[in-house]
């Protein structure tokens, strides 16, 4: 009997040891942000997102669908309000454009332009322009554990490697041990200002990833409650055809 249940009780831990989360694991930041970025990254999307912007003049909802291949080339079509409607921008690398069908003008975004508000939110055409592939642009510190939203999650605190071209110097993030999605992001200036702060209200399930299905992105700096964006849709490692990231796609 004694026998039958020492046998039993190896098999169960060595089951345990095999099927444990992930997060159990002793993970270097490095390992951390790979995941992260294995996890949200993709060859090629294809989304349809709303975005709510709430200020002191009150709320507006726009909807677009996107395109995207890789971290290097984004197309997006502004579907709503009538106000919006038919407005494209298109990202290629380190280059952006933006059409407006009311003016019939094709208008490159560069310089101080990039700090502007995107429609009316809280992010800026900068923010749009940031490559979501963190490992090469952040050194990163795991500065501890802490429970967010009820998750279990690591605290990382990220600096920007030097020469590395981005909007934010440092950035701290509460990264869900488990599904490895930054549930919490705050962005700071080099100067360590907080500018900006990014919460996920909602996650769900998408090819056997986990994605924010609905975050809000709050610039400190301005009054209002924040720019919500809600996910309607996600198709992964999608095809899309090369004439999509074209200026010729803009007029279309």
């Amino acid at each position: 009997m004694n026998a039958i249940y020492m046998t039993a009780l190896s098999c169960f831990c060595l089951l345990v040891l095999f099927f444990s989360p992930v997060w159990a694991e002793d993970l270097s930041g490095e390992e951390i942000l790979k995941r992260i970025d294995d996890n949200f990254l993709s060859s090629g999307s294809i989304s349809v997102s709303t975005m709510i912007i709430t200020g002191r003049r009150g709320t507006r909802t726009i909807t677009s669908r996107q395109w995207a291949q890789g971290t290097r080339k984004t197309f997006t079509h502004f579907l709503s309000p009538p106000r919006e409607k038919g407005t494209k921008m298109l990202k290629i690398e380190d280059a952006l454009w933006i059409y407006t069908p009311a003016t019939d003008r094709l208008i490159k975004i560069a310089g101080h332009m990039l700090r502007q508000s995107l429609m009316g939110s809280d992010a800026s055409y900068e923010d749009f322009m940031e490559d979501p592939e963190l490992n090469k642009t952040y050194d990163v510190n795991i500065s501890g554990t802490e429970t967010y939203l009820d998750r279990a999650c690591y605290v990382l605190e990220l600096t920007a490697k030097p020469g590395s071209k981005v909007a934010y110097h440092s950035r701290k993030f509460w990264v869900d041990k488990e599904r490895f999605l930054a549930l919490r992001e705050d962005l700071f200036a080099k100067s360590g200002k907080l500018l900006k702060k990014v919460t996920i209200q909602e996650v769900f399930r998408v090819d056997g990833r986990w994605y924010p299905k609905r975050f809000t992105f709050k610039d400190v700096l301005k009054d209002g409650d924040g720019t919500q964006i809600i996910i309607d849709n996600i198709e992964l490692d999608a095809e899309i055809p090369e004439y999509m990231f074209s200026k010729a796609a803009l007029r279309r």
